[in-house]
């Protein structure tokens, strides 16, 4: 009984720790809707199988592909879009470019992630090449191809 507690408390402190960075991650793969979604489903398989996701070495990456699984399978039987039109912007919401959410549809699965976890989130390439178990360099090239395709679906020029 002591061991199941411990597992909970363990997981418990995983998810507060790094739950919404999950988050994160899965709506950049999968869009806002389908990833926050994803991000439940995936905690809740975790909290599940908490003593085996909790003793693993890179539970989040295990639980990031557990979320984006289900995602893929709830989108073929969605017929509603992954990056819908924005919404119009009211002024006391952040302003994002209308066309953003169409140019990182218009991206690959790892450079969209790795593009909006780097350059939007802060994430380092470490942190990225963990959660999708992968080398620093492609995350690296990963996210700087979404840059620069990004900006060229949008008209912007990158200073020089």
């Amino acid at each position: 009984m002591a061991s199941v507690e411990a597992a909970g408390e363990t997981f418990s402190r995983l998810v507060e720790e790094r739950g919404r960075r999950l988050q994160h991650a899965l709506v950049a793969a999968l869009g806002p809707e389908l990833g926050v979604e994803a991000a439940s489903e995936a905690l809740a398989y975790g909290w599940e199988h908490r003593d085996r996701v909790g003793a693993m070495d890179n539970p989040m990456g295990y639980l990031f592909t557990v979320g984006r699984n289900w995602g893929r399978r709830q989108f073929r039987r969605r017929t509603a879009t992954r990056f819908p039109a924005p919404e119009p912007v009211h002024l006391s919401e952040p302003r994002v470019e209308p066309g953003l959410p169409v140019a990182l549809a218009g991206l690959s699965e790892r450079q969209r992630v790795a593009t909006v976890l780097v350059h939007g989130a802060g994430w380092t390439t470490a942190e990225v090449a963990d959660l999708l178990g992968i080398d620093r360099g492609s995350v690296h090239k990963h996210a700087e191809r979404g840059l620069g395709r990004l900006r060229a679906a949008l008209g912007v020029i990158a200073d020089a």
